[in-house]
């Protein structure tokens, strides 16, 4: 029986699990000062030449023809100066030598697969820290973002915040917000200006018109103290059918824009609804334009981020596809 030197191993550099115990011991040969390595295309040829049996059988696997396989071994015959198979018939057979270094060089190259998925899978994808108001996240943003992650290879770690949000603390690479005057310390961007117009579901356009429509089908958005001058009917009507007089006090009143999109979708009435809210809806047949005739808002929905980040990978590219999404009529 032919035994190989013990090889000797260099002091390791990462903590002494059993897997870099085995990749030291393999590797590191002859001198610690400076690691005499095998040859990894030969070590590949041999390990599959071993497994199949065959230089034929390996060199199909390895898609090189067998003469390169037979070279590479022979390669690393030379560098541990030892015989590693026999022929027997037609097979080719590991000797004592061959099966030492098939012990060893097998589940060391299983543990270099591993490291390498482990490693590629953590960094081939960049991440991103991206914070929403509640109104955008699901019926625009996430839709937006849809489009983009998959060509951009990007992660999101996604938040739903309302304003303001605290960058430092949270860790917040990119801020997606109403009104650009919310973070004046850090690089803003428009990404567009929404409008609401009339929106509701297909059986109540067929049993009204917008001329027609009764008080009591009028959805009110509640804006809150932050936003009270965001359009409403009562401006709506003052501005496409000025001889109409609307009583407030009639109608559905809700407290968000989603609400009240959800309200015209169930047929419960007309909502003076966001174009960008209701893409999907309206994409999908759930709700219909009942009249082109819009009111902007009163200011843009904006993206922020630090300046510290504006290199971070993504997020420009992420930044510049939002305001490529802005809704269009």
């Amino acid at each position: 029986m032919i035994v190989l030197p013990a090889p000797r191993v260099a002091e390791p550099r990462l903590a002494a699990t059993g897997q870099n115990v085995r990749l030291a011991q393999f590797f590191y040969c002859r001198s610690p000062a400076v690691p005499n390595l095998p040859p990894l295309n030969a070590l590949k040829s041999f390990e599959c030449a071993a497994r199949t049996g065959s230089y034929v059988a390996a060199a199909a696997e390895l898609k090189v023809s067998p003469a390169a396989v037979s070279q590479q071994v022979r390669n690393l015959e030379r560098f541990f100066r030892r015989k590693l198979f026999t022929r027997l018939n037609n097979r080719i057979v590991l000797t004592d030598a061959g099966q030492a270094v098939q012990a060893g060089i097998t589940p060391a190259l299983e543990d270099i697969a591993t490291l390498t998925r482990r490693v590629l899978s953590s960094t081939s994808r960049s991440k991103l820290v991206v914070s929403v108001i509640p109104s955008l996240a699901e019926c625009w943003f996430m839709p937006a973002f849809a489009g983009f992650a998959a060509a951009a290879s990007l992660r999101i770690d996604l938040r739903i915040d309302d304003d303001p949000v605290d960058f430092s603390d949270n860790e917040i690479d990119l801020r997606i917000f109403y009104a650009s005057t919310a973070y004046p310390l850090l690089n803003t961007v428009p990404l567009f200006r929404d409008e609401v117009l009339p929106l509701c579901s297909p059986g109540l356009a067929e049993r009204h018109s917008m001329s027609g429509m009764p008080d009591d089908l009028l959805i009110h958005t509640s804006w809150g103290q932050d936003f009270a001058s965001h359009p409403s009917w009562d401006e709506w009507y003052a501005r496409y059918s000025p001889e109409r007089r609307i009583d407030l006090a009639r109608g559905h009143r809700v407290g968000s824009s989603q609400l009240a999109l959800e309200f015209a979708r169930r047929g419960l009435g007309v909502a003076l609804g966001q174009r960008a809210l209701a893409q999907e809806s309206l994409s999908k047949g759930e709700l219909i334009v009942l009249q082109e005739r819009s009111l902007p808002l009163g200011h843009d929905y904006c993206a922020a981020y630090p300046r510290a980040k504006a290199r971070k990978a993504g997020l420009v590219a992420l930044t510049d596809h939002l305001r490529s999404a802005a809704p269009h009529p």
